[in-house]
This record gives structure tokens, C-alpha cells and sequence, in this order.
């Protein structure tokens, strides 16, 4: 019986909440995401972060900063390179998500920090090859019924975010639940 690695192959705490506007902000941006999402399964230098992003390393090198400066983004390990200590980059949790940490009069969250626009996007090619798996539904849920959904939701995500990569193609996995203020609802029944 083989046993697989952990994914990723350092420790990281399972969720932190994003409070604060800069964490946030530190997400907005798509190449970031990227990088986070790549360290899902191992640590990694800048440079073999550059070269799987195919960014010039000074680039690459900039957001590894902006996500450590904000908490998202470590360092794990280093190893000795010729008198030079090279520094492997692992995320701090295995899920962010943002909180509801904010207080009056703090920044706003950025309007480009949209997960369905950016699977949206992504999905583009796979929707145009006949490859892509969706379902949306909708449902009149209370406020309770819709939190106790997300938490299973969530469950969902964190097992996903544990299956360790091993094949050829990379799958992405988007879920939400949203309110929709506009959506028919029927008319009470009558007897």
C-alpha cells in the first residue's frame, strides 16, 4: 500500500479569515492567485515560481512580497545555493476567505475580487471544447439554511484543496452562494 504525500509538502493551518482590506486587495490580483494556487501542492522558490508562470523572476519576485507582506505567503525552508540562502514560499493557510472583519469606515472590499469572474474566464476554453461541468440552481433558503449549506460547501473545498497533484491537467473548482433580490418567486398556493 503506497502512501501520498501531503499536499502541500509543508504545514500550513487549514483557514484564515482575510479582515483586513490590503489581504484582500493582495488576492485582487490574478497572477497572485496564481502563484498561491501553484503552492498548493509544494514550496517553491521565486525562480521555479517564474518559470512555471513564465514571468521574468524580478516580477514574480514583487508579488511573492505583496502576498507575504499581507499574510498569505511564507517562508518554509531554505536551502544553501552557492553562499546564497534560496528561499522556498509556502502559503499560511490552505483557504483564505474573506471575513467579516470590517469595521465602519474601513476600506471597502475591491470590486474586482470576484471568484465567478475569474472561473468565468477560465473556463472559457473548456466550455468551448465541451469540457466543462456545471450546475447552477437556485432556492429560497433562510439566512440559517444558507450558512449551514456553506459550511458543507466549504468541506467540499478543503477536500478538494487536499487531493494531491498528480495528473496532467490542472481542474478548477468554483462554488458560491449569493442572493438574488430579483429572482421570480411562485405565488403562495391556494387551497
Amino acid at each position: 500500500m503506497s502512501t501520498t504525500p501531503p499536499t502541500p509538502d509543508y504545514e500550513l493551518v487549514d483557514t484564515i479569515v482575510l479582515t483586513e482590506p490590503a489581504q484582500v486587495r493582495a488576492l485582487g490580483d490574478p497572477l497572485r492567485n496564481t502563484i498561491l494556487g501553484l503552492l498548493h501542492e509544494r514550496a517553491a522558490t521565486v525562480t521555479e515560481l517564474a518559470a512555471a508562470v513564465k514571468r521574468p523572476k524580478g516580477t514574480v519576485a514583487h508579488h511573492v512580497n505583496v502576498l507575504v507582506e499581507a499574510g498569505l505567503l511564507r517562508v518554509v525552508r531554505t536551502r544553501r545555493v552557492r553562499a546564497i540562502d534560496e528561499r522556498f514560499y509556502g502559503r499560511t493557510a490552505r483557504m483564505f476567505y474573506v471575513g467579516s472583519g470590517q469595521s465602519a469606515g474601513s476600506d471597502p472590499l475591491p470590486l474586482d475580487f470576484n471568484d465567478f469572474e475569474v472561473a468565468a474566464r477560465e473556463s472559457a476554453g473548456a466550455y468551448q471544447a465541451h469540457q466543462l461541468w456545471a450546475f447552477i440552481r437556485h432556492a429560497r433558503l433562510s439566512e440559517q439554511e444558507a450558512a449551514e449549506f456553506w459550511l458543507r460547501i466549504k468541506d467540499l473545498v478543503q477536500e478538494f484543496d487536499r487531493v494531491p497533484r498528480s495528473g496532467d491537467t490542472t481542474y478548477g473548482f468554483a462554488v458560491g452562494i449569493y442572493p438574488i433580490t430579483d429572482y421570480p418567486t411562485l405565488p403562495a398556493e391556494t387551497d
